[in-house]
């Protein structure tokens, strides 16, 4: 009997325990299934329902009137009209202007038609039209996105380009607001159903957006990363280099030529940097850490997502140890197989302006109700610290150097000070032609910084496409 109660008493005991167990392991499913909730709620939840595939988006445009894009200085990009049968069309004032960053809300959406599309179908109006709205079966006027956009600017940097295809995009280096994004070739999207098939025929890209997507050769504004590691593998010794430039440097059979046969003579660092010479970078290159290079390149968002709520590409850097001398010398020119986009030359662009601080790229400033009451803003926040304020402050003197002494010095004695690096860039090894570039930043007392990054594509140097560029998008702001 005493055992016969033993056995009863652990059977007992085994089974509290299993239902111990049981209890735990439904407790921490419990725990897990709300912290995934919350999860959801807050981070998730605009990402599905902003998701083109997401029906609850049509339930939501049933009684809500999708509200307005506008500008930073107050004009409407987008807009919702409503005809007298209740028909509603989608209607852009602007036409190409602000076709890419605004994008399009019918075929699909993209661009901040598709970023913002829960903003836009929210309705903060006065209770009581809403609840008057609900009552008489009419829509709720959606929110307003406000845009960090300039109007001018993005109107100078549009006008700028002119008849090239290629990208210009301005940022506010202190801030990260972006003011202005353009890609050519563009396209109307008042227009769009009837020219979609057009669009989206074999070899059209007027639909991407090469600002934020492109993907280039860098050419010479490569040449900012590279002297970077030159010094950072070099910091006791770089203010002595020296070299003697007679026009190109030759290895593994081919010859790296320095734009136009130009023979600069006898350049240090920064006069090689001002004028831009290949054969003295070649030979910088060639010698470089190939693994301190990629790590570097990596630290300045090589090869990742780059920080930025819109849609935009991964920048391709990669070298091995067992590629020839030419490639590494190739790719310390910023040819190579390396590709970059606008968007992320500017990012590095603006961290040298700000000391090596770069701000979170943003392209909303706030929402606000069909009234005007804000209902959210966004404020500048530090992304990352991309350069010490020493490799900042010597990249700051050498991009000054390349306006007063070198190849922008088109961009000299302005009523602003302008820093950058000019690139010229074959577009392949079977064409001559070659891609202009122009990143740079420009300041003036009472004005913000602005930084820009220019690709004016199949036209020639840097300096006499993408300079002109630059400074008529510099004299809309500082003038």
């Amino acid at each position: 009997m005493a055992k016969k109660n033993m056995n009863s008493r652990t059977s007992n005991k085994k089974s509290k325990k299993e239902y111990t167990v049981v209890m735990y392991i439904f407790f921490f499913m419990f725990l897990a299934l709300m912290g995934y909730f919350m999860y959801f709620q807050l981070v998730l939840s605009k990402t599905y329902v902003n998701s083109p595939y997401n029906s609850l988006q049509n339930i939501a445009a049933e009684r809500v009137r999708r509200g307005d894009i506008k500008s930073s200085d107050g004009k409407v990009l987008a807009t919702t009209k409503t005809k007298s049968n209740g028909d509603e069309t989608r209607e852009y004032p602007y036409g190409n202007l602000f076709a890419h960053v605004v994008g399009f809300s019918s075929h699909g959406k993209s661009g901040l038609e598709n970023r913002t599309n829960f903003e836009l179908l929210s309705s903060h109006d006065f209770i009581l039209n809403q609840v008057f709205n609900d009552f008489t079966e009419r829509k709720n006027d959606g929110d307003n996105v406000i845009t960090t956009l300039d109007y001018n600017v993005q109107k100078s940097a549009y006008d700028a380009l002119g008849q090239y295809d290629g990208a210009v995009i301005v940022m506010q280096p202190k801030t990260g607001k972006v003011l202005a994004m353009v890609s050519k070739p563009d396209f109307d999207p008042n227009k769009l159903s009837e020219q979609w098939d057009n669009l989206n025929r074999q070899g059209s890209t007027a639909l991407y957006n090469r600002a934020t997507q492109g993907k280039y050769a860098p050419g010479s504004v490569f040449k900012i990363l590279t002297t970077l590691e030159f010094i950072n593998e070099n910091k006791a010794t770089y203010e002595t280099f020296s070299y003697r430039c007679t026009g190109g440097v030759t290895a593994n059979g081919h010859t790296l030529h320095d734009a136009g046969g130009e023979k600069h003579g006898d350049v240090n660092l920064r006069s090689a940097f001002a004028e831009s010479c290949n054969s003295a970078y070649g030979t910088i290159a060639k010698d470089l850490n190939v693994k301190k290079f990629n790590d570097f390149c990596d630290s300045m968002l090589f090869n990742k997502n780059l920080p930025i709520d819109f849609e935009s590409s991964q920048s391709k850097f990669k070298l091995n140890n067992t590629d020839n001398d030419y490639l590494k010398m190739a790719t310390g020119i910023g040819q190579g197989n390396t590709l970059v986009s606008p968007l992320h030359m500017l990012l590095i662009t603006s961290s040298i302006d700000n000391d090596g601080v770069l701000m979170k790229p943003y392209l909303v400033d706030k929402i606000e109700n069909a009234q005007g009451t804000e209902i959210s803003s966004n404020s500048p926040k530090k992304q990352a610290t991309l350069l010490t304020k020493e490799q900042a402050n010597i990249m700051q003197d050498y991009m000054s150097s390349v306006v007063q002494e070198g190849t922008a010095s088109r961009l000299k004695g302005q009523s602003y000070q302008v820093f950058g690096k000019t690139g010229t860039a074959q577009v392949s090894d079977s064409t001559d032609k070659t891609n202009a570039w122009f990143v740079g930043y420009a300041k003036k007392d009472g004005y913000d910084d602005i930084a820009i990054a220019v690709v004016v594509e199949d036209s020639g140097y840097g300096s006499k496409y993408a300079v002109p560029a630059a400074k008529k998008v510099f004299d809309t702001y500082f003038n």
